[in-house]
């Protein structure tokens, strides 16, 4: 019984962090939390999580078009008018982009912030961001996972080589997806860094 509040709570947390566009943490970090406490499957954590986070930007759609002259400033308008027009194409169009989308630790905020403002069909948009969140997310646990692990075998006197690795590999893709500014590295190919993290993500 245990085990199947940690799913609920993962899913809540998704749903909670996802209809909120602002100071909100990835869901992902508090699904890590929970599956190290409660030993859960971290996949299985990832579909509730994604599901949640699914549920939550669908919201999200729906009332911040209503905001975002008051919350994002000229330069996050226009993008968002930019992804509406992508979001407006045909379904497998909207769909791959989407899904494409979702698989970068980018913002999903602006996208579903577009899909609200451009009035789109969200059909197409759902589906694919669920896939999306589920792999990236699925990622993000497994190995926020490994690296708590590892680290507690560390500090307890049971590391090995094995355990070294994972903790470090987890430590170095959490590090990256948090603090890599991605969007200048996928637009420009330039590698920047940013230290301001509790803005909508994910």
């Amino acid at each position: 019984m245990e085990h199947a509040w940690g799913y609920i709570a993962v899913f809540f947390g998704g749903l909670a962090v996802d209809s909120i566009p602002v100071f909100a943490p990835p869901a992902w970090m508090l699904a890590i939390f929970v599956v190290t406490k409660w030993d859960l499957n971290p996949w299985l954590a990832a579909a509730f999580t994604a599901a949640g986070s699914t549920i939550g930007r669908g919201i999200l759609s729906r009332y911040m078009p209503k905001l975002t002259g008051k919350l994002f400033n000229r330069r996050e308008n226009d993008n968002i008018a930019f992804l509406g027009k992508k979001l407006g194409g045909k379904y497998w169009t909207a769909f791959t982009f989407v899904l494409l989308y979702s698989l970068t630790p980018l913002s999903t905020t602006a996208l579903f912030t577009a899909a609200g403002a451009a009035r789109v069909d969200l059909w197409p948009i759902l589906p694919a961001f669920l896939l999306g969140k589920f792999v990236s997310d699925g990622v993000l646990i497994a190995g926020g996972r490994g690296a708590v692990r590892g680290v507690e075998d560390i500090v307890q006197g049971n590391g090995s080589p094995q355990s070294i690795a994972t903790a470090a590999l987890g430590i170095v893709l959490i590090t990256a997806v948090l603090f890599i500014d991605w969007r200048t590295l996928l637009e420009r190919r330039e590698l920047r860094f940013q230290f301001r993290i509790l803005k909508g993500r994910g």
